[in-house]
């Protein structure tokens, strides 16, 4: 969860009143957060908040503004995503950029003095949003800027590598693109997100200053805010327009609290986007949604009536209409989490505080108890257990490369699986389909414990069935491996028939050829009459891709019901 330092005074300069510890603690509930630490010779305050789909609030301005609409009754609109005047400066997109990094939302800040607590801030927030919302920079990336020293129009466009020198933050001298992402520390770790790309994103404006190399490093130029600047050029880019637009706008916010005034820049592309060819950037994205108050009542457990849920989401920042039957709503323009009435009806309560609602007890008196797979589980574990195996946990998530590659079934039918869309980790890019790979892991971290090695887990595993509900089904499997100088498939095969005899379950097994396993030594685990799984010996090449020296056999079939 998202922890930001904030100071106390800073805060009540923002919130508009003062305000004791106590009354800081009091007020978290508003923002989901929870005071985590505090420094009496410094007046910071650690603040962790329990919400990620509120990027907004990860700044002093947002939890400040937020609490301040709560205690004064409603928020104050900003002006600025109402203008209607037309912006007085572009950005011009380039051709070629919807390929590399297509969307860039800008604004102009005027008359803030950057103080030192609003320019620690201002750092905080562009790390959070860039890092936490942003992916490491990949979809969201912000720069701020001198703006007195910037000649409008500014171009957003593409350069080859070594074709133009600037002078990076943190460096004395002038480096190409290709310099700073081979020297730089920041071209060293944010690099990977330009890879392949024979063309480079840049900034510059029509007096050909470079503005940055987004989304890597600014120029020192232009690029380096200091203390007493009381003009910034605010940019975003990214790869999701939604999201570089939601990140600007809530940096406008921000600025317009500590008191400067927003002026927008028109964002001119040669491409369509959601929101057309010319953008007008800070920009409110939210539409109204009519939701029902039956829904939000029957949601919170008590009649509310329409009055009192207008007022409490006002209260919370929503453009708010009411009628007996439902209400329409509309997001403030700085947050995009509207997903479903659920998130209304959190909000509503969070307003009126959860103390305000009566507990209810249940009207029905019930008995837990365990599920009958898992009276299943559990037997096969004491079993298990029994035979000189320890059981191990891992997680249903793994890599492609550890679940396909290590496995040897890459272009082959055992390679369809279920994978995260838009992934933010390849280590945990899907979802396993067999547990033999997770033994295999644990295995290979292991070899300086005493052999024999017995290992198995019982757990869940995603099929790919394109005929299911939601193109998947989850099965309940049992795995187990043998790893010593002997293993073979008569011995990892005693100990199946071993725990199937136990179990009662009448199995056979039919030969079969499987890319995991050496040909001759694997067979198909039939059980009830159906198909459930493989019993073997580990392929030589599978061993070595998870540098495992001793050979290695194991089993791994679904637990299905006994059949009548």
């Amino acid at each position: 969860m998202p922890t930001i330092s904030i100071f106390q005074e800073d805060f009540c300069g923002l919130i508009g009143r003062s305000a004791s510890m106590s009354d800081i603690e009091q007020w978290m509930p508003y923002v989901k957060g929870e005071v985590k630490d505090v420094s009496p010779d410094t007046g910071e305050v650690r603040v962790e908040l329990q919400d990620t789909n509120r990027p907004d609030l990860w700044c002093v301005e947002g939890i400040a503004r937020q609490i301040r609409s709560v205690l004064n009754k409603g928020m104050t609109p900003y002006a600025f995503f109402s203008d209607k005047k037309g912006a007085k400066r572009r950005i011009q997109v380039a051709q070629g950029m919807e390929a590399v990094r297509p969307y860039v939302a800008a604004c102009v800040s005027l008359g803030y003095a950057m103080t030192p607590e609003g320019l620690d801030q201002c750092i905080q927030t562009q790390e959070k949003l860039a890092d936490a919302f942003g992916r490491k920079r990949e979809t969201v990336s912000i720069g701020l800027y001198r703006f007195a020293s910037i000649a409008f129009p500014v171009t957003y466009g593409l350069v080859k590598p070594d074709e133009i020198r600037f002078t990076p933050l943190g460096f004395e001298e002038k480096m190409t693109p290709q310099e700073i992402l081979t020297v730089h520390p920041k071209g060293l770790e944010y690099g990977s997100i330009l890879a392949g790309c024979e063309r480079l994103p840049l900034l510059w404006d029509s007096d050909g200053q470079v503005l940055s190399f987004p989304p890597i490093i600014n120029s020192r130029e232009l690029g380096e805010v200091q203390l007493g600047d009381t003009d910034l050029f605010v940019e975003v880019t990214g790869t999701d327009l939604s999201m570089v637009v939601l990140a600007l706008n809530i940096f406008a916010c921000n600025l317009a609290d500590r008191g400067a005034t927003i002026e927008s820049v028109d964002i001119t592309y040669p491409y369509k986007t959601e929101f057309g060819t010319t953008v007008t950037t800070p920009l409110d994205m939210n539409q109204s949604q009519r939701i029902s108050l039956e829904a939000i009542e029957q949601a919170l457990g008590m009649p509310l009536g329409s009055e009192a849920i207008q007022e409490a989401l006002a209260s919370y920042g929503y453009q708010v209409k009411a009628t007996r039957q439902s209400v329409s709503v509309a997001l403030p323009p700085f947050r995009n989490d509207l997903m479903h009435v659920m998130d209304v009806a959190e909000d509503v309560a969070i307003t009126r505080g959860y103390d305000s609602f009566s507990p209810i007890m249940p009207q029905t008196f019930t008995v837990g108890s365990l599920s009958v797979e898992e009276q299943t589980s559990d037997r096969i574990r004491d079993l298990l257990v029994g035979f000189g195996f320890q059981e191990i946990f891992s997680n249903i998530m793994a890599s492609h490369q550890e679940l396909v590659d290590r496995m040897r079934i890459a272009d082959t039918e055992y390679a369809r699986l279920v994978e995260v869309d838009n992934v933010m980790s390849q280590t945990y890019a899907c979802l396993r389909p067999s547990i033999l790979p997770c033994l295999l892991r644990v295995e290979a971290q292991s070899p300086r414990a005493f052999y024999p090695h017995l290992l198995f887990e019982v757990g869940e595993t995603a099929q790919l069935d394109l005929e299911a509900n939601v193109g998947s089904r989850t099965t309940l499997s049992i795995a187990a491996i043998s790893a010593n100088s002997g293993a073979n498939f008569s011995e990892i095969h005693s100990y199946l028939d071993l725990l199937m005899y136990y179990m009662v379950w009448p199995y056979e097994l039919e030969p079969v050829t499987h890319p995991s396993f050496l040909e001759g030594r694997v067979g198909r685990i039939r059980c009830h009459g159906h198909a459930v799984g493989y019993i073997g010996e580990f392929h030589p090449e599978v061993l070595e891709a998870w540098q495992i020296d001793m050979p290695t056999s194991g089993f791994e079939f679904e637990i299905r019901k006994p059949e009548a």
